[in-house]
């Protein structure tokens, strides 16, 4: 008799674990270590916005809401991305809200993907795409972008159009990016698009971090080509509400019917009162993220002086929240066995860069979503520890 669990899914015994989690989750069982892995920020979400929760739970606005969102929610939206981006979404048809960026990428993959379909997705980068895909039965691609600063080029996109022709069905893109903290400006995402551009490719941009942008102003490809981009938000990095599980979908109205008919059947709504301290954050929050903004630079500045000091190499970071940075020659170079040495013998928790696809071998991902004091302990015990591997 075969085992009940041999009988699900054939896609399921496909998809990779994700190990990041799992890295993450044995880092939290040393009290010990410091942990520099998960990107969620270390501030509170803002008190006008708890406020705005517990308010709407007082006054009962906690019932079923409507399935694309809370209409004044996505009016907010229409109106913040048309304040950033200069981009116009209808609300009442071109806008999703979801259970946060996750689920609006899980709708979105699931709508689009046919068995053999295949995504491009520069790499190194963040591998929840990667089974999204994998449960829709189409393919991933990745292309590995470690040799040009960690940026995907005109040249290199054509490449690969050129080598899977029609059978790609969409383009991936986190910008800033997770893991490298690298972005690419406006002009750089416009040369992008005009490789595209009239095709039957579907761009998926994810821009969650487009708060945290450091050197530029912000830039979206959807801005060069809004008919074929599929835009993801949300309001855990922006607003420190990771837990509170809100994003929203941004897409022309034919596609978003399509995301929307998968998104209704895989969650019935987003919880009625997070919606209401989303609706606060908008309009009322324009501001919060830049104390975070300025504390994030010093962060960033501080880690990357040294690192450089150590000898690890490292593009420098434009957005997020992310240093990722090369291993020294002396270190031990399996970026998986250095991450579990770090936690055992430095007491240091961070990413293992092969996690996040090809061209991430040899690196470490360093998050500073974490007090500056504790920066400062962590990269006294990693130089401690470089120095005593160099004498080895």
């Amino acid at each position: 008799m075969s085992k009940l669990s041999e009988n699900v899914h054939s896609t399921l015994n496909q998809i990779p674990k994700f190990k990041l989690f799992n890295f993450s989750q044995y880092a939290l069982k040393f009290p010990d270590v410091i942990q520099l892995t998960l990107g969620e920020p270390d501030f509170n979400t803002p008190d006008h916005i708890k406020l705005a929760a517990i308010k709407a739970i007082i006054n009962n606005h906690t019932r079923y809401a409507p399935q694309r969102g809370i209409p004044a929610l996505l009016n907010a939206i229409s109106a913040d991305v048309e304040q950033k981006l200069g981009l116009h979404y209808d609300p009442k048809d071109e806008i999703i809200v979801t259970n946060g960026v996750t689920e609006g990428c899980y709708a979105t993959i699931m709508a689009l993907a046919n068995p053999g379909d295949i995504f491009l997705l520069p790499t190194p980068g963040f591998p929840m795409y990667v089974a999204d895909v994998a449960i829709a039965g189409a393919e991933i691609v990745e292309i590995d972008i470690s040799k040009d600063n960690f940026k995907l080029t005109p040249q290199l996109l054509q490449k690969y159009l050129d080598k899977y022709g029609d059978r790609v069905k969409g383009l991936i893109m986190v910008n800033p990016s997770n893991p490298t903290g690298v972005a690419m400006n406006q002009a750089e995402l416009d040369a992008l698009a005009d490789v595209i551009r009239g095709k039957n490719i579907f761009v998926i941009s994810d821009e969650i971090y487009n708060c945290l942008w450091y050197e530029d102003e912000i830039g979206s490809i959807a801005k060069a080509l809004p008919e074929q981009t599929i835009m993801f938000n949300g309001f855990s990095k922006t607003y420190c509400m990771t837990g509170w599980r809100i994003g929203y979908i941004c897409a022309p109205r034919e596609i978003s019917a399509q995301i929307f008919k998968v998104h209704c059947f895989a969650l019935t709504d987003t919880v009625t009162f997070v919606q209401d301290a989303a609706i606060e954050a908008l309009v009322n929050g324009q501001y919060d993220c830049l104390p975070m903004k300025k504390a994030y630079i010093d962060r960033r500045d501080y880690i990357c002086d040294a690192l450089a000091k150590m000898g690890w190499e490292h593009p420098f970071p434009q957005g997020a929240f992310y240093v990722f940075a090369k291993a020294p020659e002396f270190l031990e170079q399996d970026d998986e066995k250095l991450a579990y040495d770090l936690i055992n013998n430095a007491k240091i928790a961070v990413a293992p860069g092969s996690y996040f696809g090809k061209g991430g071998e040899h690196y470490l991902r360093f998050s500073y979503a974490i007090s500056l004091d504790d920066i400062k302990i962590a990269m006294e015990r990693l130089k401690k520890y470089t120095a005593e591997r160099k004498l080895q």
